[in-house]
């Protein structure tokens, strides 16, 4: 059986073309998808060639980790789950290219397990449940923060997500000033707070150089989480021993994380609307993709796969 697919050829090279599927096993389900998110951060790293060397990372490559579809066809063992509406967070189901990602086709094979059952009435929103998970992993990890730099899509979400686990509403950086909007917490330009004793700061920017900006606005054995996607860090030791400051890495989110994030949802605790900016049809993946990386506007790209 084959599929289309987004497929990076190389850095800043991309086809949509058919692939062949792997073979469904007896555990496993084949979800048509509707929708498929465009990551900002991890895929434009893939995108410029920049992502550092993990296990099976390579091209010719499907994106991908943020998709939503139905289940239409399932291996003896997971036939029960056949019609349901699911979040599919990844694929590695192509015999010609690597699926570290793989959520980006318009049909994917995946072990019944890995396929989450969601609410069909999320419906687009539905692709942010990845990113959702991202940020309770993140915050679920220690204090609660009470600054989050960057008011995209991550910072959106650590924010709501904050206020969703019951704590303060943080303060939000943001130096795009046609991106502070917001309801519920304050977005404000980094230079107009002079506060240095936060307790808690979560970066959602993924600048490879926002510790030394940060770091100085600890409070004593503050804690630094950083929540995006970094090539490289560093920073100035004296002003970190200073404050005996801790460093949280918040790694890729687990299945708890997605257990937890869809009963904030259910519980109306948490909310994913508003957040997606630009859906395109999937056809259009060829200027989908570096309009998601270049555009300010353009808060979440979504390709749209119901017309292939």
């Amino acid at each position: 059986m084959d599929a289309i697919a987004v497929i990076m050829e190389a850095p800043e090279r991309l086809a949509l073309r058919p692939l062949a599927l792997t073979p469904m096993g007896p555990a496993d389900v084949r979800v048509a998808i509707e929708w498929s998110g465009i990551s900002s951060g991890t895929e434009k790293l893939l995108w410029t060639g920049r992502m550092p060397q993990f296990p099976g990372l390579g091209y010719p490559l499907v994106p991908g980790y943020e998709s939503v579809g139905r289940i239409v066809d399932a291996g003896i063992e997971a036939r029960g789950r056949i019609g349901e509406w699911v979040f599919v967070p990844g694929a590695n189901c192509y015999s010609d290219a690597r699926g570290l990602f793989g959520g980006s086709a318009r049909a994917v094979i995946l072990p019944a397990a890995r396929a989450v059952r969601i609410e069909e009435t999320l419906g687009v929103d539905g692709i942010l449940l990845s990113l959702a998970a991202t940020a309770h992993h993140a915050i679920v990890g220690g204090p609660a923060p009470e600054l989050i730099v960057g008011h995209g899509i991550l910072g959106r979400l650590l924010a709501r997500h904050t206020i969703a686990i019951g704590a303060p509403a943080p303060v939000v950086w943001e130096t795009n000033p046609a991106r502070r909007d917001a309801r519920g917490y304050r977005v404000i330009d980094p230079a107009c707070d002079e506060r240095r004793d936060y307790r808690t700061i979560c970066d959602a920017s993924g600048a490879a150089d926002v510790l030394d900006l940060l770091i100085p606005r600890l409070g004593k054995q503050g804690e630094i989480v950083l929540a995006g996607f970094y090539d490289r860090v560093s920073f100035a030791f004296p002003p970190a021993f200073m404050r005996e400051a801790k460093l949280r890495i918040a790694a890729e989110f687990t299945p708890d994380d997605i257990t937890a994030t869809i009963a904030l949802i259910a519980q109306g605790a948490l909310s994913l609307g508003g957040l997606i900016s630009h859906v395109r049809p999937a056809a259009e993946a060829h200027d989908a993709y570096p309009q998601a990386f270049t555009d300010p506007d353009c808060l979440k790209m979504v390709l749209d796969w119901s017309a292939l």
